[in-house]
């Protein structure tokens, strides 16, 4: 492992590290006027959301690295503090991209990308129609956070309304996370397809406890089929399945497996792992914990 301090790199090596460390990073793809109402839209992957309650989202506009020059996004949330972020997905990812181009003063990125500016409600700032989502925003404070190039510039924006496309709700009237087909970015030219190839689901612990790591078993700890992903699964089980439990799963599951592998210890172990990863991987902790817990129990 390499290690070094922030002195020790260049500005542009530092912003490679972050970025490509970082991520995926979702997207505010941003709409702003200037002083004399001029449209700007500029995607910004410095971007999150901090807060529910009030609705707080952040994204930074930094300052070039090359030129340190401010962008126009920074310039006009100065001049006229309000905001529409416009969430991206698949849909829209070229024309986000061609609108992150350096164009003129004056250009529409609108106009150029071949987006449609729609006007907002609450803000003067338009939403992009083809975007799913988009939030209204005013501009509560902005943080500049130094004065040399590759300085963030936090834009912190309170949403006042939401837009939602109908289209990508589920029955339950909530966003579904495949239907979006969001995009993020990552390091370089890299960006993320959140579909349903690269998504998994996780259950949060909000109301739960697991017994946690250290209780696992040391022949848990030195499997070499389960890994530490599956053995952390193992841990989040709120209850270690009793005697009784283990030996009547063994009777009525693995005997078969017991009977085969009769005077073959190293190898029932091991098929006792394999068996248990793969219930992990189904999701089946109970049943996992009761076929490892199998082995050497009477």
């Amino acid at each position: 492992m390499i290690s070094f301090t922030p002195k020790e790199l260049t500005v542009a090596k530092m912003h490679h590290y972050l970025l490509g460390a970082i991520g995926p990073r979702p997207i505010a793809f941003a709409s702003t006027i200037d002083e004399n109402g001029q449209a700007n839209l500029a995607p910004f992957s410095f971007f999150n959301v901090f807060s529910a309650n009030p609705p707080i989202l952040i994204f930074s506009p930094a300052r070039s690295g090359r030129t340190n020059t401010t962008k126009d996004t920074y310039n006009n949330v100065k001049a006229h503090p309000e905001v529409v972020i416009n969430v991206v997905n698949f849909d829209i990812v070229e024309q986000m991209s061609l609108a992150s181009s350096p164009y003129p003063a004056g250009e529409s990125e609108f106009v150029k990308s071949g987006l449609t500016p729609i006007p907002s409600d609450l803000v003067k700032p338009f939403r992009v129609k083809e975007s799913p989502i988009q939030f209204e925003c005013k501009v509560n404070q902005v943080v500049e956070l130094g004065t040399e190039g590759g300085a963030g510039n936090l834009i912190i924006c309170e949403v006042v309304k939401f837009h939602i496309d109908e289209s990508y709700l589920d029955e339950n009237q909530l966003i579904d996370q495949q239907k979006i087909d969001l995009v993020a970015r990552m390091g370089g030219n890299w960006y993320c397809r959140a579909n349903e190839h690269a998504m998994f689901e996780l259950e949060k612990p909000i109301t739960t406890c697991g017994v946690g790591y250290d209780q696992l078993p040391q022949d848990f700890l030195q499997s070499d089929v389960l890994s530490k992903n599956l053995l952390a699964r193992l841990a989040g089980i709120e209850e270690i399945p009793n005697e009784t439990d283990v030996n009547e799963y063994k009777l009525m599951e693995l005997s078969d497996l017991f009977l085969s592998l009769d005077g073959q210890p190293k190898e029932l172990e091991l098929a006792l792992h394999k068996r248990a990863k793969i219930l992990l991987e189904q999701n089946n902790l109970k049943d996992a914990w009761l076929t490892l817990l199998s082995f050497n129990n009477g």
